[in-house]
């Protein structure tokens, strides 16, 4: 069967469009307050279709899109960099407690799509910033909007982090130069800004992204290439490993070293390694409280569920639920794979971003390459797509009255490419973007907007206060606030007693 373009659309963030009574979407004018919702101003859609014509509108069509590519589609929108961080998050968790904390962000992501479908099918809306604007007015969008933002700065921010990671390693295996070579192209930070001037700006300024548009589809590939390799090399790798960079230093001195101490040094080492190489159930420890930003990161779809119910065939709240729940069983199976034999491939050593953590055992091991130049092509082209979005919020918050100007449009890729690019230059690992948007933007999107959005949009003569889904929806709120401060505390004690240790070890 013919895919039609509807099933292949990228979904931006920032649409917004209200129901007609028969229920078909219809775009809306500047309201009251002077806010564009639909980008009628702003009216240049930043995602062509492959033609070069504009995509197709919400606008007296009913939704094309089949119940399987719905769930692609938000499958989609699910997986991302946080699958790379989860070994490390099970690492220091333990085999039960994170098996344990992924069911209960997985469920209560679920639960908080089911809220924001009720909420949607009460007032006719299927955007995210106009369930916002619906209930609390321009505050309530603005607030969507730059949580949406931040999300997506987020992403990108890891997605450039993965550039100044692997990149080296991809250019070292190919030039076969030694891991310790101080050469310039081997640095990380000049090659993301490189990558970022070259290749992410270019495609940033530009109106139309549409040929990009099946770029999501190849990164979901990519993820699932990658999950392939880390079970596969799970067998192939023995615990304990031996570090190719201890090995290569070993060599390099073995001349100055006796015999007799080298072999000494040889057995402590050894008996080092098979303490860690044991699989732990439960620990705590100063990393334990990333894991649950890591995982809510990993979740973070929300902004994308209501455009996918625009474009469903025979969309019912029911059928959106179903595409859901199955959507995030999948990524929590590959999630669950993913960080289980990451996790038992390293036990104790495995590092916060996992396919980095292949380099200590060979740097030129082929399938890990292969992962690493598509992972590295993938993240690079979807940087771009994500930039777009954002950009659109910051338009719709700051220059909402404005028509399009590509003075404007150029700043905006400018400013935004050179925070995240000196984020990812001065952020000493991938952790610290996973912690702190785990821990802000992605708890708003998924637990305390839908609930409170909820809680003020179903009226109380259906539902009171006193009611059963109602006092559910206030606990809802209340464990994703409690969670959000709570673990933002906790990591910027971590990074203070961080901050102590360096300064005293020094």
């Amino acid at each position: 069967m013919e895919v039609t373009y509807s099933e292949l659309n990228t979904f931006s963030y920032g649409k917004s469009h209200d129901l007609r009574d028969d229920g078909v979407p219809m775009k809306t004018l500047p309201d009251e307050d002077g806010i564009d919702p639909d980008g009628v101003l702003e009216s240049e859609e930043f995602l062509a279709s492959g033609d070069g014509k504009k995509p197709i509108q919400f606008t007296d069509f009913e939704g094309k899109t089949s119940f399987g590519m719905s769930v692609f589609n938000l499958g989609n929108a699910i997986m991302g960099s946080g699958i790379l961080g989860l070994a490390y998050a099970m690492a220091n968790t333990g085999i039960l407690l994170f098996v344990f904390l992924l069911t209960t962000v997985a469920s209560m992501s679920s639960f908080s799509i089911h809220l924001m479908l009720k909420s949607s099918g009460i007032v006719g809306i299927r955007a995210y910033e106009q369930l916002g604007y619906r209930a609390f007015g321009t505050p309530g969008k603005m607030a969507a909007a730059i949580a949406i933002a931040l999300q997506n700065v987020g992403a990108m921010s890891s997605y450039l982090f993965i550039v100044k990671s692997e990149f080296p390693l991809v250019i070292q295996a190919f030039m076969k130069e030694d891991h310790n070579s101080d050469l310039w192209y081997l640095n990380g930070n000049y090659l993301v800004l490189m990558v970022s001037a070259c290749i992410i700006l270019p495609l940033a300024l530009m109106k139309h992204l549409g040929y990009l548009g099946s770029t999501s589809g190849f990164s979901l590939s990519c993820m699932v290439f990658f999950l392939v390799a880390v079970i596969y090399k799970k067998f192939q790798i023995p615990c304990p490993f031996e570090d190719f960079s201890v090995n290569s230093t070993s060599a390099l001195h073995s001349l100055n070293i006796s015999s007799h101490s080298l072999e000494h040094n040889s057995a402590l080492v050894h008996e080092d390694e098979d303490s860690y190489c044991e699989a732990s159930l439960f620990t705590i420890n100063s990393k334990t409280v990333y894991t649950i930003p890591i995982m809510a990161f990993a979740f973070s779809c929300h902004p994308e569920v209501l455009p996918i119910y625009t474009e469903l065939r025979n969309p019912t709240k029911k059928r959106m639920q179903q595409v859901s729940n199955i959507s995030i069983l999948v990524m929590y199976t590959m999630y669950l794979l993913a960080a289980l034999f990451g996790y038992l491939t390293f036990y104790g050593k495995v590092e916060p971003e996992l396919l980095h953590t292949y380099n200590r055992i060979d740097p030129y091991d082929t399938l890990i390459l292969c992962v690493r130049v598509a992972t590295l092509i993938a993240v690079t082209l979807t940087v771009p797509i994500l930039l777009f979005p954002v950009r659109r919020a910051i338009q719709h918050i700051l220059f909402p009255t404005k028509s399009f100007s590509w003075l404007r449009h150029i700043a905006i890729a400018l400013v935004l490419l050179t925070l995240m690019n000196m984020m990812v230059i001065f952020a000493p690992n991938i952790l610290g973007i996973f912690g702190i948007i785990g821990a802000t933007s992605s708890p708003c999107l998924i637990f305390i907007f839908p609930a409170v959005f909820y809680l003020r949009i179903v009226p109380k003569e259906d539902e009171p206060m006193s009611s059963v889904p109602k006092i559910l929806a206030v606990c809802f709120a209340v464990v994703g606030i409690s969670f959000m401060v709570m673990s933002l505390s906790f990591i910027l004690i971590d990074w203070t007693m961080g901050s102590s240790n360096a300064g005293g070890g020094h």
